[in-house]
């Protein structure tokens, strides 16, 4: 097995860029920096660096290694903080994922009332996103708010509730001539030019991509964002529109206006998912509780 106190001096040396800078980073002379990633070497068999002019580079192998370890270090992270938990008297640990838009709305609402009840639960929160379209579960989180799981098994170990839908809008420019309507037909948006919001390809553009084909066109993108903030930017610049859930346009600049959208209504279905081990449990119930309370009293105090 790998020494971990070699391996994260081996990841110094290449996030520093070389053993002089890994050194001073880590409070180590340069000979015990070079002795312990020599031992690592040996250690692996491989050769984890190579000389490039007065320096160092890492290998391929070494490239791989340091890759191939970001999630051992992480893994290795989470325990050192279990134990620090386990000395300081931390009872409870309670770790959460969230995607963006949840996490603008309900969750540190959630977050703060848990804590308050549970003084001594240790939270931790993950923004866990999903890129095209694909759903995974990070292996430590016990409660977690996603789109719903559809056409394929939960994950083993796994609870799931409904939170809320989630009706998509148009949000578009205030001087747009649909800035004044009650609700736009999705076709009506058949020729304007979209800002797309989702450019992962995630569960967010597959239901509006899938309204879209019902409504008989395909959006014409015109701008890529990355995220729902900077699509909203865009259209408060008058660049086009974009279409998103209404749980992320809650918040808009003066400049623009979030119209419903209809005939087909694009609806993102939100679920959390709870690990069976904790559904039981006080702090997991109440986890859920509270997540319910943030979804049926959105802009009140809990």
């Amino acid at each position: 097995m790998l020494d971990p106190h070699r391996l994260r001096i081996f990841r110094s040396v290449i996030a520093n860029g070389s053993i002089q800078a890994a050194a001073s980073q880590l409070g180590y002379t340069p000979s015990a920096v070079s002795q312990q990633v020599a031992l690592l070497q040996r250690e692996t068999g491989l050769t984890l660096f190579e000389r490039s002019g007065r320096g160092i580079v890492p290998t391929s192998y070494g490239k791989a290694l340091a890759v191939e370890s970001d999630e051992v270090i992480a893994s290795l992270s989470r325990l050192s903080g279990v134990v620090a938990d386990l000395r300081d008297g931390v009872t409870g640990r309670l770790t959460m994922g969230y995607f963006a838009s949840a996490g603008s709305s309900w969750v540190p609402r959630m977050a703060r009332k848990l804590m308050d009840e549970f003084p001594q639960l240790r939270l931790d929160l993950i923004l866990n996103e999903f890129p095209d379209g694909q759903q995974s579960i990070h292996p430590d989180i016990d409660v977690i708010v996603q789109s719903r799981y559809y056409e394929r098994p939960l994950p083993t170990g796994y609870r799931q509730q409904h939170l809320a839908d989630d009706p998509y809008v148009a949000v578009v420019h205030q001087e747009h001539p649909f800035a004044g309507r009650a609700a736009v037909s999705l076709a009506e948006l058949r020729d304007e030019i979209w800002v797309d919001n989702d450019f992962a390809n995630g569960m967010c553009r597959h239901v509006i991509m899938g309204a879209c084909d019902a409504a008989g066109f395909t959006p014409r993108f015109q701008v890529q964002a990355q995220d729902h903030f900077t699509a909203i930017a865009f259209v408060a610049e008058g660049i086009g529109v974009t279409v998103l859930p209404g749980l992320a346009a809650r918040k808009l600049p003066h400049t623009v206006r979030a119209i419903p959208v209809v005939d087909p209504e694009p609806v993102r279905q939100i679920s959390v998912l709870i690990k069976e081990s904790i559904v039981h449990r006080p702090i997991g119930q109440r986890a859920v509780e509270l997540l319910l309370q943030c979804v049926a009293t959105p802009e009140a105090a809990l």
